[in-house]
């Protein structure tokens, strides 16, 4: 297997999107706090009013926080958005920009997605920045164009040095909350776009690359020996310990079957 970006561990990472309440979150966190590590960078990424709880509960342990979004500016008149600089003050360490669902429903352009990544280096976080096409888009031989614009609109913003420390996420739109998963030959094409739009930008970067969409225990088996495959955006599953730790252990036996 190649080296997985620079050799970090790979990156597990639970997004659990509109979901959670105060208690079943403390039997969660709990869970995931008390197991082993497994040699892969667990991360949670609850909602916005449970990131205090969260960061609580996850003190002294080795699970980071992440946020699902962050605000395109960092401070000012934009009720409802929550600034780049609060969840760095709460503990968080990544925060997920660009998501599909961010991108279809509130208006997350390119542009404003560029704005949230750059915000989050120059608060500490660590950007996931999630990209994808649509299925129209992927049946019309699309997806390399509209990765690349994604891509673009962002990488050119950024040095070396944050292209580098960038977190990708793949997310074929037509995968996401249906069940329906990428086949490991078209994981691989994209991630491989992915790496050629990069190395256009910084050729000496090299980000980690996820894959997200329906991510289960059962498509981790194949995922995770993909080359390619630094880690894991995962939705649904990452809601229950035990899918997500089977997810994060599909990925450290994958690593341990490389060194062997």
């Amino acid at each position: 297997m190649a080296n997985h970006a620079n050799n970090r561990p790979r990156l597990i990472v639970g997004n659990w999107k509109m979901n959670g309440s105060l208690a079943a979150n403390a039997a969660l966190l709990d869970a995931l706090a008390q197991a082993p590590a497994a040699g892969c960078a667990r991360v949670v990424c609850p909602p916005f009013p449970y990131l205090a709880q969260a960061a609580t509960l996850l003190a002294g342990s080795e699970v980071a926080l992440g946020a699902q979004n962050c605000g395109h500016a960092a401070a000012g008149a934009y009720t409802g958005e929550v600034a780049a600089p609060m969840l760095a003050e709460l503990g968080c360490r990544y925060v997920i920009v660009g998501h599909s669902e961010r991108r279809a429903m509130f208006g997350d352009d390119d542009a404003r997605v560029a704005a949230k990544t750059a915000l989050a280096f120059e608060h500490g976080l660590t950007p996931i920045l999630c990209v994808g096409e649509t299925l129209a888009q992927y049946e019309a031989g699309q997806a390399t164009a509209v990765i690349d614009g994604q891509l673009d609109a962002v990488l050119g913003t950024l040095d070396a040095g944050r292209i580098d420390r960038l977190v990708i996420a793949y997310e074929p739109i037509w995968a996401i909350g249906t069940g329906r998963s990428a086949s490991a030959e078209q994981v691989d094409a994209a991630l491989e776009r992915i790496a050629a739009a990069v190395a256009r930008h910084a050729a000496s970067a090299r980000p980690q690359l996820l894959y997200g969409g329906s991510v289960t225990a059962a498509t981790a088996q194949w995922l995770a020996p993909l080359a390619r495959v630094d880690g894991v955006l995962v939705g649904g599953a990452s809601l229950q310990a035990e899918a997500f730790l089977a997810i994060e252990q599909a990925f450290a036996a994958a690593g341990q079957t490389a060194r062997g």
